[in-house]
């Protein structure tokens, strides 16, 4: 809001320093600063709210360190970051942009499931929650919202190259003559469902050549392929967010790292110079992204001063399904999905930890017999960070290391632009 009322004050009046607003670069400081400062100012005030309702974690008996003296820590701080990331974006951002109205709708869509399961969990006291049924009714629910919007809104366009970039000629002031590197784009921009395939150069997927094959017009069928697969997206990275949210400052801090990442290709992807000079399709309008996942940092820092060890307050899933969510969407609407695997490492990690547990105990218990496949699990407990618990490792140490290999994964997924 504050952008349209800026930009009135420098185009009508010529206020001084009112053009400021019209640099994403700047915005996105201020998006930055105002989430961090909500969230550790009005943060104490929510948790203290939250304690005063009694809304407090009902720890299972896991025998793990310290678990029993987490018992009664508020809960729902996810309240926190969803407030944090909406109030500097509707702030700061161009809010009639697509991705941003798209991303908005995401983070409130999946807020609210989260905070329906952990209501019912902490007001109804079923340690279940909300059905996983009905959570992953939401999830689909919200993707197919993200993936028909990004096929079929006009406004949702790549310019795609006509050539490559050329070194031409050009007089500067004082006559001399310089090299100028002129990327070539075509002047208009054009819907497509391509995205960036990682490692290869000239690197475009088109999901559309999944169903062309069975006709000379099925190309634009090619969303039944597209939002089937968002969907996938969506729904496998909330989860991934929701299963590593299990001890202090974990999911929080990670979220961060990788929306940093998430920032920089955004920056790159909407400028056309440098989606040139790094070979990645120019998105024009995604830049604007950079504001909101800016305030999607300073929430995730802003939190994690409440959340680290010792923490004072959860974000439950109010806050994990939110931001796993996030992370999906933006990285779809960049045309970056295909990075998921690497950037999300941890989550990934985690979220295939549960899964083989499961199906090695299934498996163990068809063979030996419960007993056996209960003394012979496959991790001492799941998801994996529980696993390192179990281990003796402290808390606070297994999120450090995370944090260490997620930084890691972060700067290999930025290699990825220029390794092919």
């Amino acid at each position: 809001m504050l952008y349209y009322l800026f930009s009135y004050l420098d185009k009508v009046w010529d206020v001084p320093g009112a053009g400021a607003f019209n640099y994403i670069s700047f915005r996105a400081a201020l998006a930055l600063i105002t989430s961090l400062i909500i969230s550790l100012l009005f943060g104490k005030r929510i948790i203290d709210f939250i304690r005063r309702k009694q809304i407090g974690e009902t720890i299972r008996e896991l025998g793990l360190q310290g678990q029993v003296e987490k018992k009664g820590t508020p809960t729902m701080g996810g309240l926190i970051i969803i407030g944090a990331i909406i109030i500097p974006t509707l702030l700061f951002a161009k809010v009639h942009n697509v991705y941003i109205i798209l991303m908005l709708v995401t983070t409130i869509w999946l807020g609210t499931i989260g905070f329906i399961d952990d209501y019912i969990k902490v007001f109804k006291k079923d340690k279940e929650g909300l059905k996983a049924k009905f959570k992953i009714i939401g999830q689909i629910g919200i993707g197919l919202i993200v993936g028909s919007v990004l096929y079929f809104h006009p406004d949702v366009v790549v310019k795609e190259r006509i050539s490559s970039a050329s070194n031409e000629l050009v007089t500067i002031s004082n006559g001399d003559q310089r090299k100028l590197r002129t990327p070539k784009y075509a002047e208009a921009a054009v819907k497509t469902i391509k995205t960036t395939i990682p490692f290869v150069k000239n690197n475009e997927l088109d999901y559309g050549k999944a169903v062309s094959w069975l006709c000379d017009d099925c190309l634009k069928y090619g969303w039944l392929i597209f939002i089937p697969w968002v969907i996938l997206i969506v729904t496998a990275v909330s989860n991934g967010a929701n299963i590593t949210d299990g001890i202090d400052g974990l999911a929080a801090g990670t979220s961060a790292i990788i929306g940093t990442v998430l920032g920089i290709l955004a920056w790159v992807s909407g400028n056309f110079i440098f989606a040139d000079y790094l070979n990645i399709m120019y998105i024009p309008h995604s830049s604007e992204l950079v504001v909101f996942i800016a305030a999607f940092i300073g929430a995730c820092i802003g939190f994690l001063w409440y959340n680290a060890y010792p923490a004072q307050v959860f974000m439950g899933d109010t806050g994990s399904l939110a931001i796993g969510g996030i992370i999906a969407v933006y990285a779809i609407a960049i045309r970056k999905e295909l990075l998921i695997p690497i950037l999300c490492g941890v989550f990934l990690v985690e979220n295939i930890s549960v899964i083989m547990q499961v199906y090695y105990f299934k498996y163990q218990r068809r063979k030996h017999g419960i007993e056996f496949a209960r003394e012979h699990r496959l991790f001492k407990m799941a998801p994996l960070h529980h696993h390192y618990q179990k281990s003796g490792f402290h808390e606070s140490k297994i999120v450090m290391r995370f944090f260490i290999i997620g930084i890691a994964l972060a700067v290999f997924t930025l290699v990825t632009l220029k390794l092919r």
